[in-house]
C-alpha cells in the first residue's frame, strides 16, 4: 500500500489510521517529558522509556530529540542540529527522500511541530504533526504498540537547507532596535512572559513582544489543534503585528525553540508564510545580562 503526501501540515488521527502501513510511511514519536525546574533552568526527559512501556502507535519509531535530532555539542539544550548531523538523524530512523513523515508526542504537540520545523527548514515538505496526537489516539482507544520499532534501513536523507527559516541573536537585536522589519512573537506560557514565573535567573519577554502561547493553539478537551475563526482570532495579535510595518516577517521563539515551532506551526496553517525561528530563544537571551527582558508582572 503506498502512502500519499499529506496535503496539510497537520493530519487527523484517522488518515493516519487509513494508512498505517503503507509503503515509505514512517510514524515518529518525539514525545519529551517536562521535569521540575532546578536552579540552574527547565529540565526535560526523554519519553523512550514512556514510548517503549507505556505504548505508541503501531510501527512508530521514537525520535530523540535530545541526542540525534538535536546538536548535543550546541550551548543550549535542543540546539539546531546542523545539516550534516540532520541527514544522519532523519536516516537513523528511516527516513530517505522518498519518505511520507507522520510525527506525534504525548503532550500540546510542541515536541511534535519541533520535528516538523526541522525536516521543514532543511528543505523536506513531505511531514505532518498528527492532530490530537497520542492523546487524541488513545482517547479514540486505537491500537498501542509496547517496545520499540526497528527502523527501515535507507540509503541516507539529503537535507537542502533553508537559512532564512532561522535568525540569530543579532537578528533579534536589530528588531527590538527598530532597524530590522519583523515582528516578535513569545511562545512562552503567560506567566512567564509577564515575569510573574521562570526558572531563569532573568525573567521576562524580549521587548516589543506578542504573546502567543503555545497552549493556547491546541483545544483543551480535545488535543487538536486550533483551526477556523478559533484560531483567527488566537493569531490576531500576532498577524496584526507583523501587518504594521514588520512585512509580515514574524519571528517566534519561547525558553529553547520548541514552543516556538508550534506557533510557527499555527501560523502557517493560517497562512502565514514568513516566519522565522529564533533558536537561542530566552535560553540565550537571557543569559546575556545586557539583553533587554521586559517583565510588567514584575
Amino acid at each position: 500500500m503506498s502512502s500519499p503526501v499529506p496535503s496539510s501540515p497537520i493530519v487527523s488521527t484517522q488518515w493516519l489510521a487509513d494508512h498505517l502501513g503503507s509503503d515509505h510511511l514512517v510514524i515518529l514519536d518525539a514525545t519529551v517529558l517536562a521535569l521540575a525546574p532546578s536552579d540552574s533552568g527547565p529540565r526535560y526527559l526523554s519519553g523512550r522509556d514512556d514510548y517503549l512501556t507505556k505504548g505508541h502507535i503501531p510501527g512508530a519509531v521514537f525520535a530523540d530529540l535530545f541526542d540525534v535530532f538535536s546538536d548535543p555539542a550546541g550551548a543550549f539544550d535542543f540546539s539546531r542540529p546542523s545539516a550534516d548531523l540532520f541527514e544522519v538523524a532523519a536516516a537513523s530512523v528511516g527516513i530517505d527522500n522518498s519518505t511520507t513523515v507522520v510525527v506525534y508526542d504525548a503532550v500540546v504537540g510542541q515536541w511534535a511541530a519541533r520535528i516538523w520545523w526541522l525536516f521543514r527548514a532543511f528543505g523536506y515538505d513531505d511531514v505532518a504533526v498528527l492532530d490530537g496526537g497520542l492523546t487524541k489516539w488513545h482517547a479514540e482507544t486505537r491500537p498501542f504498540a509496547t517496545g520499540g520499532t526497528r527502523p527501515r534501513v535507507v540509503d541516507g536523507f539529503t537535507a537542502t537547507p533553508r537559512p532564512e527559516l532561522w535568525v540569530d541573536k543579532s537578528f533579534v537585536e536589530s528588531i527590538v532596535a527598530g532597524t530590522m522589519d519583523a515582528a516578535l512573537v513569545c511562545s512562552a506560557p503567560p506567566a512567564e512572559f509577564a515575569g510573574t514565573a521562570g526558572s531563569r535567573p532573568r525573567v521576562g519577554h524580549i521587548p516589543g513582544s506578542i504573546s502567543l502561547p503555545a497552549g493556547t493553539l491546541v483545544d483543551p478537551t480535545t488535543n487538536v489543534f486550533l483551526r477556523g475563526d478559533r484560531l483567527k482570532a488566537t493569531l490576531a495579535p500576532a498577524v496584526a503585528a507583523s501587518a504594521n510595518g514588520a512585512s509580515g516577517h514574524l519571528v517566534t521563539y519561547c525558553g529553547g525553540g520548541i514552543a516556538a515551532a508550534a506557533s510557527a506551526l499555527a501560523l502557517i496553517r493560517a497562512g502565514n508564510e514568513h516566519v522565522s525561528i529564533y533558536d537561542g530563544s530566552l535560553n540565550e537571551w537571557a543569559a546575556d545580562a545586557s539583553a533587554p527582558l521586559h517583565a510588567p508582572g514584575v
